[in-house]
């Protein structure tokens, strides 16, 4: 087990290592100039010097590589006491401890991964991500949930119900929010929530109506009033939060169905029914746990995507979080901010890849 566990992780760190490599390299080779967009196309060229030098890009690309990724890695190598080297230990910039002096004055640090400072605000990037990644984990912490209930429970139904008019539906339905990209649900969920429901809806083939609300079209999580201060808004979750969990709902009940028919069809599920068990017995104590495994698949891979794809909904509804800190990053060119939120991002996947595997063999130890 323990070799297993090592295994997973020495496989994650190059996965990460790959990402960081990649990440670097296609940023700093864009014909993009963050330093004429931060002093202006008519600076005098000491200015440009300056600040080239002031955010470490006047030096040649290989060995800007291994500064960034000294500063990343948790282990990591500095100058003590050399305040013009590249690789001094600013306290300001750091937070750790050293654990092998070395000569000349340098040492071995263990430390938080440093992603540098926006070139913009001057803020570390790990103040600006710390500040707006618990907004966009909430949406998906809470959209992956909202679609694993109720995906699950749908699934199982068109199981049972399978080729009757109710297991057709749940098809379409779900076929209808596979296909939908997530700018046009966050539209039309913005529309219904907060421009249609706002007057009352009548309910076909009937004389009644439903009284309308009206959600707010944008929104954070913390809003501000002239006289209350700032005060936690919940209602503005539920439109961004319905929008992100519409796809991966529709692809849980497409997985849950089918793994749940394949399931079904087993010998051991027939041994069950010859011994009289009923049929919500088998479903729920045999069937539905082994046929769990591409459903638990699908999960991780969306919530992950979440983190990363939510920028159209966090967009379109106003939201505080990664996706749109990184959409604004990119229009300005502020690219420590971009490639620290990539970095986390990449990093989420790696963490919930391994969760997954530590979830497989709780729920399928031969795997």
């Amino acid at each position: 087990m323990l070799k297993f566990i090592f295994k997973k992780i020495g496989y994650s760190a190059l996965v990460l290592w790959g990402v960081v490599t990649l990440v670097f390299f296609l940023f700093n080779l864009s014909p993009a100039d963050p330093v004429r967009n931060l002093v202006g196309e008519n600076a005098p060229e000491s200015v440009v010097k300056a600040m080239q030098r002031k955010l470490d890009l006047d030096l040649p690309l290989t060995t800007r590589y291994f500064i960034y990724l000294n500063e990343l890695s948790p282990l990591s190598f500095h100058a003590c006491l050399d305040t013009n080297s590249r690789v001094f230990y600013d306290v300001e910039k750091y937070s750790g401890i050293m654990v092998l002096p070395l000569p000349s004055s340098n040492g071995i640090y263990v430390k938080a991964p440093y992603l540098k400072r926006s070139f913009l605000s001057e803020r570390n990037v790990s103040e600006i991500l710390g500040d707006v990644i618990p907004g966009t984990a909430l949406l998906a912490i809470l959209s992956i949930v909202l679609a694993m209930i109720f995906g699950v429970l749908l699934g199982v139904i068109a199981a049972v119900k399978k080729d009757t008019f109710i297991d057709r539906m749940l098809l379409f339905v779900s076929a209808l929010g596979m296909a939908g990209p997530s700018f046009f649900v966050a539209i039309l969920v913005a529309w219904i929530g907060a421009v249609l429901w706002r007057d009352s809806i009548p309910i076909p083939f009937t004389d009644w109506s439903l009284p309308g609300t009206g959600l707010n079209m944008t929104g954070s999580l913390y809003s501000v009033d002239v006289w209350k201060g700032e005060y936690l808004n919940l209602q503005n979750l539920i439109l961004p939060l319905i929008t992100l969990a519409v796809r991966p709902l529709a692809v849980i009940v497409q997985l849950t169905r089918s793994s749940l028919l394949e399931v079904m069809s087993m010998d051991y599920i027939r041994t069950a029914r010859a011994k009289g068990l009923s049929e919500t017995q088998i479903i729920l104590r045999h069937a539905l746990r082994n046929s769990l495994n591409p459903v638990i698949t699908a999960v991780s891979g969306w919530f992950a995507s979440l983190l990363a794809g939510a920028v159209f909904v966090e967009f379109v509804f106003g939201w505080k979080g990664l996706g749109q800190e990184m959409f604004t990053a990119i229009e300005k060119q502020d690219l420590p901010v971009v490639m620290g939120g990539v970095i986390v991002i990449s990093f989420a996947f790696v963490l919930i890849n391994l969760l997954v595997d530590a979830i497989y063999k709780w729920i399928d130890p031969r795997i």
